[in-house]
């Protein structure tokens, strides 16, 4: 990669890490080129030139949230061998995650689906499509715990992911709204019980 291109790269990265923050703060529809543009000392029309369009730069935003949160819940957690242990270490890594991350700057699924729950477009079009991978993933990790004969076979599927995902959100309004000093242990007291509802 030559000199100019890794500039280029970094640029971009610096231009989606400062929308992104501003999207932690104030929302998805807070993102603007020209405030961006701003913050970190650019041109309205150099931020354009390196993501395009304002909905092309949210698109950006969301991408990288994702990728965040992949690359520290679910990654690290690959590690673990498969079934309970892997989906046991997903949920605790998002336990920790909200309590350190999105309990501090907001999240960026959870405000957008509220933003974005009531209209229509490319925009909720494309949350929604990161959402539903992340959700499937967790789901075929439930599977896995099923198959390897760790949760019990008639367990549904598609309640526990709901379940785990009630749990962070409820851990999320807590830290956040409730600012419950014990929203974590709380989350993290829950997710015992419940996985050992499932159990085989």
């Amino acid at each position: 990669m030559d000199a100019r291109t890794q500039k280029s790269e970094l640029t971009r990265a610096a231009i989606v890490g400062a929308a992104l923050d501003l999207a932690a703060a104030e929302g998805l529809e807070s993102i603007s080129l020209q405030v961006v543009a701003d913050r970190i000392g650019l041109s309205k029309s150099g931020v354009f030139s390196r993501v395009g369009s304002r909905e092309a730069l949210q698109m950006a935003v969301i991408e990288e949230f994702g990728r965040r949160f992949l690359a520290e819940v679910f990654v690290p957690a690959m590690q673990r061998p498969k079934g309970l242990p892997r989906l046991d270490e997903i949920v605790r890594r998002w336990i920790r995650r909200t309590r350190d991350v999105e309990g501090q700057t907001g999240c960026i699924f959870t405000a957008g689906a509220f933003e974005l729950d009531d209209r229509e477009g490319p925009l909720r079009d494309f949350l929604l499509g990161e959402v539903t991978r992340w959700r499937a993933a967790l789901r075929r990790t439930v599977l896995q715990a099923i198959e390897a004969g760790h949760l019990k076979p008639e367990t549904d599927p598609e309640q526990l992911v709901a379940e785990i995902y009630s749990l962070a959100m409820g851990q999320l309004h807590d830290i956040r709204f409730l600012r419950d000093p014990r929203a974590t242990e709380r989350a993290q007291a829950s997710w015992e019980r419940l996985v050992k509802s499932y159990q085989a």
